[in-house]
């Protein structure tokens, strides 16, 4: 039997919540709290009249799997893949070539200056900058520059979150846009390392979003080749004489094998003497001795310099690598991303995304065997993963990170409405402790609901479920301080809910939501409820 907190009002309830801890799927603070938050409400005010059920629609839609498939439900998603079937939308999302974006967005992403931003100018840029600014005296004028440079790095970080949310929130390509949101985490940059501000957007567009579909391997070396990796785990550092070893652990223990994948130390080492020479340049080539000219490599601002590199023979993983330039670097990570462990380890992270916590054993086998057969395609172990058993099993039981609850709750809203603001929903994603390109250590924000269902993580749901419920969250608002588009809170009770939500809906919800006083109320508690929090 539920408590009965009459009176209570919704911080009341939350703080009650808490004190019940973590919510579990079925436990009394993720089944109960959302029905305590109105208990007593509709004995004082009266329960506003519920909204008239429309006639139900002639094709069933399954809404858990295409949760699953997309950030969240909206009528735009569902159309389609009433239009295609399961499978067929399946395919569809797992296209090379994904559809365009809704023209307004686009016109919003194109007016951006990273749309069109040089990384190696931009690196040039800055780094006169700084050299100029250090040359000043210390005073005003010196810290008003730093200033100003500080607030151009922030403004085209924040381009960057903005073009990211913006693709996540309307792409029809929305498994793509999951795994892009996946591969950016499983290859962490932290943007206040050095200058990684300057270069997330570059390292978003060209480094993780062309392969997030494509061949494992060309996405290691994108991200390898790429200055904000570089700079973030320090290789750009590396040279014969003066090993720096953090990139080449984090190669292998975060990307690639996983903490377990039968390295040993000597082998950390032996490839960070084989990464030795791989950095950053924008300014001059070097020069360089005439048989080593042939071996130099640039490209942007990617730099192999063999005058920094160790040509010495390394013994990796028990194969002998012979020195002969960049052509180290390819066949370590070849060697890499074939051994059983990084199958293994990357079929179980996306399984750990996409499926469960604790991913069923015998998925990740079949997963791990078609990453080894096919080379390490994605795309085929991504099918795999989604036309499996196991996958349809879970569903309903996945907890969503900040991200994914954010997003959804905003597709459900506005349902295509085009957002004009993106900066609400950027303090959102760092109110719940998951900013974009935030994540200071390497590892990436976590994949399972421990690292997500506090207490207080549920309290402030709870409180950016309300703000969205009640439109009050200046999504409409034009960032460049023009009139607000007309205002309005959204409303939720329409055929989607009807046609996917209310099917699912435990008792305990449906009671909460009768209670309710007023749409907006309806419409938090259902951005709240346990089942929106799981996909």
């Amino acid at each position: 039997m539920l408590p009965h907190h009459e009176g209570k009002g919704v911080l009341q309830v939350v703080a009650i919540a808490r004190t019940a801890g973590p919510w579990r799927f079925g436990s009394w603070p993720a089944r109960a709290a959302i029905a305590a938050l109105t208990a007593g409400a509709c004995t004082v005010a009266g329960c506003a009249p519920q909204p008239v059920r429309p006639a139900p629609t002639a094709e069933a839609v399954d809404a858990a799997r295409l949760e699953r498939l997309t950030y969240g439900l909206n009528s735009s998603s569902i159309a389609e893949y009433r239009r295609l079937g399961s499978r067929a939308f399946l395919e569809a999302q797992l296209a090379a070539r994904p559809p365009p974006l809704p023209a307004t967005v686009q016109a919003e992403i194109d007016a951006l200056e990273i749309a069109h931003a040089d990384p190696v100018a931009l690196l040039a840029e800055v780094n006169a900058e700084n050299k100029r600014i250090n040359a000043l005296s210390d005073g005003t004028d010196k810290e008003r520059a730093r200033k100003a440079l500080n607030d151009r790095a922030n403004r085209l970080a924040y381009e960057a979150a903005r073009r990211e949310l913006l693709r996540a929130v309307y792409s029809p390509a929305q498994l793509r846009e999951q795994l892009a949101w996946f591969w950016l985490n499983h290859f962490s940059v932290f943007q206040y390392k050095a200058n990684v501000r300057w270069l997330v957007a570059d390292y978003d567009e060209h480094a993780i979003r062309p392969h997030v579909l494509g061949r494992f391997r060309d996405l290691v070396m994108a991200t390898l080749r790429h200055p904000a990796m570089l700079q973030y785990l320090d290789n750009a550092q590396n040279a014969a004489g003066h090993i720096n070893e953090n990139y080449a652990r984090e190669l292998m223990e975060l990307h690639t094998l996983g903490v377990d994948g039968g390295y040993q130390q000597q082998d950390v080492q032996a490839l960070a003497h084989i990464l030795t020479g791989v950095g950053i340049n924008v300014g001059e080539a070097p020069k360089l001795r005439r048989d080593w000219q042939p071996l130099y490599k640039r490209d942007g601002a990617f730099e192999f310099n063999p005058a920094r590199h160790d040509f010495s023979t390394k013994q990796l993983l028990g194969a002998t690598i012979t020195g002969r330039g960049f052509h180290e670097v390819e066949e370590a990570v070849d060697l890499l991303v074939r051994q059983p462990a990084c199958a293994r380890f990357v079929s179980r992270r996306l399984a750990q995304y996409f499926v469960a916590d604790n991913p069923p054993p015998a998925l990740v086998d079949r997963m791990a065997a078609t990453f080894a057969s096919t080379d390490g395609d994605i795309a085929a172990v991504v099918r795999t993963m989604l036309v499996a058993p196991e996958f349809d099993a879970t569903r309903g039981t996945k907890f969503k990170d900040p991200m994914h609850y954010v997003v959804s709750a905003v597709r459900l809203a506005y349902d295509g409405r085009v957002i004009l603001n993106t900066h609400p929903i950027v303090n959102w994603l760092n109110a719940l402790g998951e900013p974009l390109y935030g994540r200071q250590t390497p590892d990436g924000y976590p994949l399972g609901e421990a690292g997500w269902a506090s207490s207080g993580q549920i309290s402030r749901r709870f409180e950016i479920a309300k703000t969205i419920a009640s439109g009050s969250g200046a999504l409409f608002d034009p960032e460049d301080g023009s009139h607000p588009a007309t205002g309005g809170f959204p409303q939720l009770a329409s055929r989607i809910y009807y046609d996917t939500f209310e099917p699912r809906l435990s008792a305990t919800t449906r009671d909460a939501l009768e209670r309710a006083t007023s749409q907006v109320e309806w419409n938090t508690f259902l951005l709240a409820s346990p089942e929106f929090n799981y996909r």
